[in-house]
């Protein structure tokens, strides 16, 4: 089975006292790119476990991300039809 296109996505994140920040951003075969954000804050009292902050906001990044695309798939499939698509809320 050939590949038929290749997404490559990027996140970076950083951190700044008890917030952790990740941005996310693919590029789409179709040349667009889509930037998305996810933050996650460590209460004062939780240990510092830098990982933990990075999947909760790498992982809220990725959650905008999909909403993202799919909103840009329906407007696609909207367009090419001409009716209304609804996506599915997994």
């Amino acid at each position: 089975m050939a590949t038929l296109v290749g997404w490559h996505v990027e996140l970076e994140f950083t951190e700044e006292g008890h917030r952790t920040s990740a941005a996310a951003l693919v590029r789409l075969g179709d040349g667009s790119e889509i930037k998305a954000r996810g933050y996650a804050l460590r209460h004062p009292s939780d240990p510092e476990q830098l990982r933990v902050g990075e999947e909760i906001a790498g992982a809220r990044a990725l959650m905008d991300l999909a909403s993202q695309m799919l909103q840009k798939a329906h407007a696609e499939i909207d367009e090419a039809t001409g009716r209304h698509s609804y996506p599915l809320n997994g």
